[in-house]
């Protein structure tokens, strides 16, 4: 039997049953949450972006540990703009690094963000989003005092409430919402775990990549969109797996050779 809402009678029987249904009505929540309140932001963020195309300069993201994972997501991918770049830390990209809190400890690293900055491609007037769910380690909250100081756009991509409830672990007692041109708020609740259940001592389930991998997308397609209303046609990838798909995105890589870091 199934009701009104597609569940059947059998998902009832545990509420073990339930938590997928409960998750992704949590995802959801949060999704509308980043529409409705954040939509602005998302906008400004796509029409920087599209600034900065046009004038010429590059754009770069960067994450540490998972939210690394939204940082690559708009990099070298079907349907993302070409000229997405990873900005990538040894050690602190993913959970590849072993052991792999390794990368969390680098996180807290004071002067890695300038060592890595000094010797990547970034120069004045390029954009760099930053992607730190807490935005409390020194890692990101010097990438963006840093870039910033070099003239460089920044947009971070963090929970605000992490300010609220925790403490920065920079010297300046600063987080990365401090020190950036358009701060991004992800909304999600600090923990970043959306369920519980009896008999389980933790909460689980967490959604920051789903939403902030969601934001990132969206300010790319805003930032595609803008570029179009300016008569520019936006360095869009297609995919590999559909005919004419290479050599339309070898086509746009020559174009944007100069602004590609990826295939170097």
């Amino acid at each position: 039997m199934v009701d009104s809402d597609g569940s059947h009678a059998s998902d009832r029987s545990n509420p073990s049953d339930r938590l997928a249904g409960q998750y992704f009505d949590a995802a959801i929540d949060l999704l509308r949450q980043v529409r409705d309140q954040e939509g602005g932001r998302i906008t400004e963020a796509g029409r920087l972006i599209a600034d900065t195309v046009e004038a010429g300069g590059r754009v770069f993201s960067f994450g540490a540990g998972h939210s690394s994972l939204p940082a690559q997501d708009t990099v070298y991918r079907a349907g993302g703009l070409a000229i997405m770049n990873l900005l990538s830390v040894p050690g602190v990209v993913g959970v590849d690094v072993r052991p792999a809190t390794l990368g969390s400890a680098l996180e807290r690293v004071d002067g890695l963000a300038g060592a890595v900055l000094d010797t990547s491609p970034l120069e004045p007037g390029d954009v760099l989003v930053i992607i730190s769910l807490s935005g409390r380690n020194a890692l990101p909250v010097e990438m963006a005092m840093n870039a910033r100081a070099l003239g460089i756009k920044v947009i971070g991509l963090t929970s605000v409430a992490y300010a609220d409830a925790t403490k920065s672990r920079h010297a300046s007692g600063t987080y990365l919402k401090d020190h950036c041109d358009i701060v991004l708020d992800s909304r999600i609740p600090v923990g970043d775990a959306e369920l519980t259940l009896p008999g389980i001592d933790a909460p689980f389930a967490p959604a920051s990549t789903v939403v902030t991998s969601a934001i990132m997308q969206a300010v790319v397609a805003t930032a595609a969109g803008a570029l179009a209303e300016r008569g520019i046609d936006p360095p869009l990838l297609r995919s590999g797996n559909v005919d004419g798909g290479h050599d339309w995105n070898g086509r746009v890589m020559r174009e944007y050779a100069d602004r590609i870091f990826y295939r170097q």
